[in-house]
């Protein structure tokens, strides 16, 4: 008899599998910044708190189920073991595939075994995931090697005997990095107590995370267990859950004793009943993760009902996942104006990547001997529905057996995320952003003590004698000019270019490897005079100004052939042909510059792109022929972009609209000799 519920199950994670096979695309083929609201201020979204965070501590019931049978010797719960190490092992490969997604260079997420960092939370967590992933693997393979298929090989058999002799040493290994990681994910939140809110906040965090796992774990056993004989049709052990149960209402009581107790150690009872958001929000949260079910679990008539048992590991479930999302994403303080909320495409790929999981680890249960209670047979045995009477006239006799029903689904699934899917996700379309002119000041320029290269200290003023006053004694004779590059200050964008080092390294001559064209009635004209946005191309040639100029409408032929066919800037004559000194003398001679063109037509290329072509060029190469003067990371982003925020806060309200001098500036940022390096 076909399963009916199983079948439309997997049908439906087959649709959000179609789903994250086209967000994925689009997340790695476009980056974060087109599929995310995540932003430097909000680094952690819905991935870390519910992927990451979230999905080590539903993941938690592996450990804690080996434990109870291997290390306390309690058999009677030993059908639970292999879905729960199972469902562990699953987790915690969701887990590793959701941070792929969350980090900008994802094909780096190994560097952790060879850069080790001895003094990070986060070194210690990521090497403990990834070697308990490894113990997880090793106490599954068995189930995997007891498949007949494996069996008839001698190899296999060993490896099956070898890995069930180690079975002790595996599960005493991963509870072990289990307490270490799942403590450690407490810790990472004890170096920002003033972002952290009161109510979550807390010395203890790490012991707290790691009880609540230990409740999370055993109800999330008790979930699976329901869900698992209601949609393959096993027999509810109704007994063995009930003490599971009894046990997490005992653990989920100490969780909320230890919370309540620390708030009122801490002298922070008053905040959870403020009536703000967050004091309501505290008690939703702790009342479903623990105190609720908690007290349910302590009647037998609850946890000796499917019904209670239902209930209250769902709670659990859910109030445990609220809170891992509620400290690091929901209450963390970030400045004003700077929320996040998750795109739905972030969303996508948690449901998607919940999805996959849930399907292989339907694909264990009926293929491999992950519950006792499924004969060979019924593991062998492949059903498929019978096709309506309809369905057969529109689709043919085979149209609904599963693989193509579910086939459907993921196309219908892919389909849909195609459809919703904004055009900005497919073709890349820049935000306009409009280039502000560059900001002259004046600096002195110091060697870095110990280092090479150099450092620029901003030059204060006396603003009552209107001359400058040495930030340093070890300043140069005379204060340096130096540049702002950019298109805001106050915004990271911004670049530090010390145009009098250029000329005095590179000579006067070097001036074209730069300023390579200039405006009629212009020398040296500025970079952003042309480039006038951050990412846009923007359009050189003035059409109505050239029209007046020259007349009106009848001088068109003066720039377009009048045989050319229709008048564009393709069948337009070069600027230079009308201005002959545009184009600086050896402009595209040995320049790093990419387009060497000799004709300027029209539209000039975004800001970023050619300052980021010329400047890395440049530097790329000098440190390529003059190993010795310049080191190995010349030519790094923070190279150029290394003003401080603190420093461009300073100097925002007296900026000039198109320059801004010493003179006219006085700045705090020098205060305690206060470096832009």
């Amino acid at each position: 008899m076909m399963n009916k519920r199983l079948l439309t199950l997997k049908s439906i994670l087959w649709a959000f599998v179609g789903m994250l096979a086209v967000v994925t695309a689009v997340r790695f083929l476009r980056g974060l910044g087109a599929t995310t609201n995540l932003t430097d201020v909000s680094p952690w979204g819905i991935w870390i708190g519910f992927d990451v965070m979230g999905g080590v501590a539903l993941a938690a019931g592996g450990f804690v189920l080996a434990a109870t049978v291997y290390i306390f010797g309690l058999e009677k719960f030993r059908p639970f073991v292999r879905p729960a190490i199972l469902t562990a092992f699953l987790g915690y490969i969701a887990v590793a595939t959701g941070l792929l997604y969350d980090l900008g260079l994802p094909w780096n997420i190994w560097h952790p075994m060879i850069f080790p960092q001895h003094h990070s939370v986060l070194f210690e967590v990521a090497m403990c995931v990834m070697i308990y992933l490894t113990v997880l693997a090793l106490e599954f393979a068995p189930v995997v090697l007891e498949h007949k298929w494996f069996a008839q090989y001698p190899i296999f058999r060993l490896a099956h005997n070898l890995l069930k002799t180690f079975t002790i040493p595996l599960v005493i290994a991963g509870i072990i990095l289990s307490t270490l990681h799942q403590s450690s994910l407490g810790s990472l939140f004890l170096i920002a107590p003033y972002r952290v809110h009161p109510l979550w906040y807390s010395s203890i965090i790490y012991v707290l995370f790691f009880v609540s796992a230990i409740g999370l774990g055993l109800m999330m056993v008790t979930l699976e267990s329901l869900l698992s004989a209601y949609f393959f049709r096993h027999k509810v052990r109704t007994e063995l859950m009930a003490r599971l149960a009894r046990a997490a209402s005992f653990v989920l009581a100490l969780y909320a004793i230890l919370r309540l107790g620390d708030l009122a150690l801490h002298n922070k009872v008053a905040l959870a009943f403020d009536g703000s958001w967050q004091a309501n929000l505290f008690w939703v949260e702790l009342g479903m993760a623990a105190i609720i079910p908690a007290v349910l679990l302590s009647f037998k008539g609850v946890r000796t009902s499917v019904a209670g048992l239902a209930v209250c590991s769902s709670m659990t479930v859910i109030g445990m996942v609220m809170n891992r999302i509620d400290l690091s994403i929901v209450t963390f303080q970030r400045p004003d104006g700077m929320h996040y909320f998750p795109t739905w495409i972030e969303l996508a790929v948690s449901v998607g990547i919940v999805s996959a999981a849930a399907l292989a680890f339907i694909y264990f249960a009926e293929n491999y001997k992950v519950y006792a209670e499924h004969s060979d047979e019924e593991r062998d045995l492949k059903v498929f529905p019978r096709p309506s009477v309809h369905s057969a006239a529109w689709f043919g006799g085979v149209w609904n057996r599963a693989p193509r029903r579910y086939s459907l689904t993921f196309v219908a699934g892919a389909a849909l995320a195609i459809g919703i899917l904004p055009r900005e996700s497919f073709f890349k379309t820049p935000i306009a952003t409009p280039v502000s002119p560059s900001h002259t000041i004046e600096t002195e320029i110091l060697p870095r003590e110990n280092e090479e290269g150099h450092r620029f200290i901003l030059a204060s003023l006396e603003k009552s004698t209107g001359t400058s006053q040495p930030a340093s004694s070890q300043a140069a004779s005379s204060p340096s000019k130096v540049m702002l590059l950019g298109s805001k200050l106050g915004t990271h964008k911004v670049a530090l270019f010390p145009h009098d080092m250029h000329v005095e390294r590179l000579g006067e001559d070097s001036c074209a490897q730069c300023h390579h064209m200039s405006k009629p009635m212009d020398k040296n004209t500025a970079c952003s005079a042309c480039h006038r946005d951050m990412n846009k191309h923007t359009d050189l040639f003035n059409h109505e100004e050239h029209i007046q100029a020259n007349g009106g409408n009848d001088s068109c032929n003066e720039c377009h052939d009048p045989l050319a066919g229709e008048h564009s800037a393709e069948t337009a004559a070069a600027c230079q042909t009308c201005h002959a000194d545009m184009i600086a003398k050896g402009a595209f001679e040995g320049s790093p510059m990419a387009a060497k063109a000799k004709e300027v037509k029209q539209m000039a290329p975004g800001y970023k792109a050619v300052m980021h072509r010329l400047c890395i060029g440049c530097h790329k190469d000098a440190q390529k022929d003059s190993p010795e003067k310049f080191p190995a990371d010349f030519a790094r982003c923070d190279g150029c972009h290394r003003v401080s925020d603190e420093t461009l806060k300073s100097l925002e309200p007296k900026k000039k609209a198109t320059s801004m001098k010493m003179d006219e500036v006085k700045t705090a940022a020098v205060a305690g000799n206060v470096a832009v390096n």
